[in-house]
């Protein structure tokens, strides 16, 4: 072989690389960091809570991929000096974005968690923005969603992973008729820090607080681990939990935090989808199974579901469900 042809088939191999790997590089990794209201959950024994940005994969397109890395019980001081951050900040490339949220588990006294809004807690989303940037990815600070509080005279809450604990059958104080805050100064760190380093900013408090607000005393427990004894299998005696969403909250704000960060980022808002249903054996979606999505699909009225990776057994439809099925990550008919 000559010197020539061998150079050759070298350039062709080299532009053959390098245009696979602008092709992969062409899927947008959205980066999540935050606590318990964000995080993705086990679906063992059935467990129907669920974080919204578990469900977010759902309202982008195949364009886009959810690594979700917020954990349980987590604030910003703890997600950092556990190493949780360094882990992130080793896999974003140029690029990517990076969706920020704390806030619940920062106002907590233990002292491995606790930060204070102005001081601490600001310094710590500065050190997320300064070096999603230095990774060449967009940072997104979102302000803490809010609990479900209507009770005229706040509970003490030292602890939002102790809701798990509540069953149905505790006596809560009376409620009213209107949400009140329980976060304080916390929901406005995210809003000052963004403004001051020119970050994206996404007021998750308000768009929650008009969902559950909207909603009502009633309505609004619909969105959380909020079940009466023998409400729910997974839970026979049932639980009283304001703070974190189950499946249908979970993607109903999950629906809000993406139409929000679209009005905001034009890279993001080509990559929005808006499907009626969704079916995923990991739990992302709000079934696991097409059949069930089919069956709890409205009758006589256009019905889209999206399907999640697999190789799935074709559902019975009705005559009068008029149902399409949208096939993502290289989901498949058996």
């Amino acid at each position: 072989m000559t010197n020539r042809l061998f150079h050759k088939m070298f350039m062709v191999a080299a532009l053959f690389l390098v245009l696979t790997s602008f092709k992969a590089d062409k899927v947008i990794t959205i980066f999540m960091i935050g606590d318990s209201t964000m995080a993705n959950k086990s679906i063992k024994n059935g467990n129907k809570e669920r974080g919204w940005g578990m469900a977010l994969q759902c309202y982008f397109d195949d364009g886009v991929r959810i690594d979700n890395h917020a954990v349980n019980g987590r604030s910003s001081k703890s997600f950092i000096n556990e190493g949780r951050w360094q882990t992130v900040l080793d896999k974003i490339r140029p690029g990517d974005y990076v969706f920020i949220q704390f806030g619940h588990n920062d106002e907590k006294p233990k002292a491995d968690r606790h930060t204070d809004p102005g001081t601490t807690f600001d310094e710590n989303l500065r050190k997320f923005v300064r070096e999603s940037r230095e990774k060449g990815a967009t940072p997104v600070l979102f302000s803490c969603v809010v609990r479900r509080n209507f009770f005229k005279q706040t509970p003490k809450n030292d602890d939002d992973e102790a809701l798990r604990k509540t069953t149905g059958a505790k006596v809560k104080p009376e409620e009213g008729d209107t949400l009140y805050d329980t976060h304080g100064d916390y929901r406005y760190s995210p809003m000052n820090v963004a403004k001051e380093m020119g970050v994206t900013f996404i007021n998750a408090n308000q768009l929650t607080h008009d969902l559950e607000q909207g909603l009502g005393r009633e309505a609004s427990k619909k969105l959380h681990m909020w079940f009466l004894p023998g409400e729910e299998p997974s839970i026979p005696k049932g639980r009283q939990d304001n703070t974190h969403y189950n499946v249908y909250g979970a993607h109903v704000v999950a629906k809000l935090m993406a139409e929000a960060v679209g009005k905001e980022i034009k890279q993001l808002r080509k990559h929005l989808v808006s499907y009626d249903l969704s079916v995923a054996s990991n739990g992302i979606g709000d079934y696991f199974t097409p059949q069930e999505a089919v069956d709890n699909a409205p009758a006589n009225k256009k019905t889209t579901i999206q399907m999640f990776g697999g190789s799935w057994q074709k559902p019975d439809v009705p005559a009068n469900k008029k149902i399409k099925f949208v096939m993502r990550q290289g989901a498949e008919w058996k």
